[in-house]
């Protein structure tokens, strides 16, 4: 048998080690701040890029794509030259992959504390970076396949199989979502509106979790955890349900995040039927995970590595469970909205991801570098003080759902709402918010440790950076099933065929799903009485986004008594349809806003944005004077709006040309309103000699930022009137 010597490429393996740690630390301490911010709402006194609803995108991301990213990439590079007998094929396509990222994650470090955002969940980015991260992304997949194809090993192992699944499923979500047409380098709206732009959201946002981080780090646990245990694997048979069947299941549960929502009633029953099921492939590969340690136990207790994939596998269990149980109605009734979902995420963040990718370095790094882990009894205590720090933030954040949950929907004996100020929530929770902030500094010191750790065993070893492997090449054999052989045993030297078949496995739950929400006018029922934003609203509209507020207040009003009653009328799908992108949120850290219009008077907004404990006593929001105080930019007013048009909103052509007028009008009016208030006419002066003592000019406050966002919100739930429109719906039916 001939014998052929190749080099596995280290290099490509340790830079993306290197960035995970390094955006890992970053990502944590953003993460931290935030949770700071909840107990000192202004301890970055009014510096707008370092403002809640800017930083919580970045944190976010950095976790998301650099952190965990970097860390599929490195647990990839690694593992698939092994498992395929080959170098990867090209080391251009491995360094375009790292640099180009990198890039990426400095791009969205900078955009979004600027204010650049699509506010789309995990989907922020504007248009021309999510162009980057196609390419990027595709250049990932084609050097993998291109690898695969030149392979000394005959059978893919099942890690390969998740690692096809998930370059694929990535690439449709993202080109998918990020659909829009742009306005301008860093603007851009979203061809879908409201109902459709939800579903779709949700369809890439719950599958950016199941393929992004879910797929890769069980493909990643079917190497890493046989390697350090130095057992095969428990199940063979129970590794390829566990594939087919989760990719197959995984794309139709997007809808369980929208339940009781405007979204049509079909579509979300069908997301919570695909959600339970999905409980059973989870846990059987919890289970394979798991069982492969058999026989291994005494290994555990010492090694730091297994205690880490341990407790990863464990938390990926949880998570697993949890999420199609949140996925029942009547737990969602509960839970939707609240810190419970905090709770969830960081359980699958934090434990899952995080502490497997811990593991997963702790065993690389000695190995690339020829030379033994510079202290056990670090990792130990990362380990330790990390696992603390996980149940630290977790349990205060399902208490405080809980806490919230009950307080939200509590009534008097006379009907009314047991707590009818919403700060009475916020204010009862924030014992929790200290305890989380406490966990998350705990796993952040574990984060440090490692580091540590990791550069006294660097600086320990030997720089390997090519890897001398032999293995004998790979001799052609029928392309047909030869006798005796399996289908998915052939299937498993067919990767074209394997990536194929996982293609359409994903995109069967996708078609079903979105086409017909698309197409199907009928699932979106229009209300004649709902016009487009007026030029100054859709202005407000894109500082309501540049601003991340929809990262704490959610627009969407359900159809329960506690929330109608705090509220106003549930909200209706025929309200959204010119919402490009939709602004439903999926968080209340303050109250839903959908039926905030005509409430409180211009001067209230004015002072609630400009110092928020003024208008609100206990109030945990932070101030954001930069708004009170900027010139409006609009001069890109008549593209946003020539660009609605492209996406089917009914602006008139004279409408488009007559839009400074009609913001000029508009915002002489808010103005008025503003100086018939006998305390804004005092603060009106100050602003005044504000601006003389800085040396700058003084705006006309019809021509400032404040008064588009009141615009815009004094809009938000006007547009219906509750009698009328049940009327037309009625008559529709």
């Amino acid at each position: 048998m001939e014998m052929q010597q190749f080099y596995y490429d280290n290099k490509i393996v340790k830079k993306f080690i290197y960035a995970t740690l390094l955006w890992g630390i970053v990502g944590f301490s953003v993460g931290l701040l935030l949770a700071l911010m909840f107990l000192f709402p202004n301890i970055t006194d009014g510096i707008s890029w370092l403002s809640f609803g800017r930083l919580r995108p970045l944190h976010t991301n950095a976790v998301i794509f650099a952190f965990v990213g970097n860390a599929i990439y490195a647990g990839v590079y690694y593992s698939l030259q092994r498992l395929l007998k080959a170098r990867m094929a090209s080391d251009f396509l491995s360094n375009f992959n790292f640099w180009g990222w990198q890039l990426i994650i400095v791009a969205a470090a900078i955009t979004l504390p600027l204010g650049y955002t699509s506010s789309k969940e995990y989907a922020e980015l504007e248009w021309p970076i999510d162009i980057a991260i196609a390419l990027v992304w595709v250049a990932f997949g084609v050097n993998m396949i291109w690898t695969i194809l030149q392979r000394r090993q005959r059978h893919l192992y099942v890690a390969i199989w998740f690692y096809l699944g998930t370059f694929v499923t990535v690439a449709v979500l993202h080109i998918f979502n990020s659909l829009a047409l742009p306005v301008g380098f860093l603007k851009s709206y979203s061809v879908y509106a409201g109902v459709q732009d939800a579903l779709v959201q949700w369809w890439y946002g719950h599958n950016a979790v199941a393929f992004f981080l879910t797929t890769p780090f069980l493909g990643l646990m079917y190497y890493f955890v046989p390697k350090a245990a130095n057992r095969p694997v428990y199940s063979y048979r129970l590794s390829i349900v566990h594939f087919w069947s989760l990719i197959f299941i995984y794309i139709w549960a997007g809808p369980h995040h929208l339940l009781y929502t405007a979204l049509p009633t079909w579509a979300q029953n069908l997301g919570v039927a695909f959600s339970i099921m999905l409980l059973a492939p989870s846990w059987g590969g919890m289970i394979n995970g798991l069982l492969t340690l058999r026989g291994a136990w005494d290994k555990v207790r010492t090694d730091p590595v297994l205690k880490f994939f341990v407790v990863a596998i464990t938390g990926y269990g949880m998570a697993t469970f949890e999420g199609p149980m949140l996925s029942l109605k009547n737990v969602n009734a509960i839970a939707h909205f609240s810190d419970w979902i905090i709770a969830h995420v960081h359980v699958g963040a934090l434990a899952w991801n995080g502490f497997f990718t811990f593991g997963m370095i702790y065993w690389m790094v000695p190995r690339m570098f020829k030379t033994k882990l510079y202290s056990t009894a670090l990792a130990n205590f990362h380990f330790w003080i990390g696992t603390l720090g996980i149940i630290m933030y977790t349990l205060p954040m399902y208490v405080a759902g809980f806490v919230q949950a009950s307080m939200w929907k509590q009534f008097n004996p006379d009907g009314t709402l047991a707590y009818g100020n919403f700060l009475e929530t916020v204010n009862e929770i924030i014992p929790m918010y200290w305890m989380r902030a406490i966990g998350g500094s705990m796993f952040i010191v574990g984060a440090f440790v490692m580091l540590y750790n990791m550069i006294r065993t660097v600086r320990s070893g030997t720089d390997v950076t090519d890897d001398l492997a032999e293995a004998p090449a790979l001799t052609k054999v029928s392309k047909n099933r030869t006798k005796g052989e399996g289908w998915h045993t052939w299937l498993e030297r067919k990767p074209i065929k394997l990536t194929i078949y996982a293609t359409i496995a994903i995109l069967i739950g996708g078609v079903v799903q979105i086409v017909p929400t698309l197409l199907v006018k009928s699932n979106i029922p229009t209300i004649s009485s709902v016009k487009p934003y007026s030029p100054l609203e859709l202005e407000g509209r894109d500082i309501y986004i540049r601003e991340g507020c929809v990262g704490c207040h959610s627009q969407m009003v359900r159809p329960f008594r506690s929330e109608v009653e705090r509220y106003g009328e549930y909200s209706k799908a025929g309200e959204f349809v010119y919402d490009h992108p939709f602004l439903w949120g999926s968080k209340r850290t303050g109250p839903d806003l959908h039926r905030i219009g005509s409430k409180y008077s211009d001067s209230w907004h004015l002072n609630h944005m400009y110092d928020p404990q003024s208008t609100s006593p206990g109030s945990i929001m932070p101030a954001y004077q930069w708004i009170v105080r900027s010139k409006l930019d609009k001069s890109s007013t008549q593209d946003k709006m020539r660009v609605m048009v492209s996406l089917g909103v009914p602006y008139s052509d004279e409408e488009i040309a007559n839009a400074q007028a009609s913001m000029d009008a508009q915002g002489a009016k808010i103005q008025e309103n503003l100086h018939q208030d006998p305390d804004f006419a005092n603060n009106y002066a100050s602003d005044k000699k504000y601006a003389e003592d800085n040396g700058q000019t003084f705006i006309e406050m019809k021509d400032r930022e404040i008064v588009a966002l009141i615009s815009y919100l004094q809009r938000l739930g006007t547009d219906i009137k509750v009698k009328d429109v049940q009327k037309q719906l009625s008559t529709k039916k």
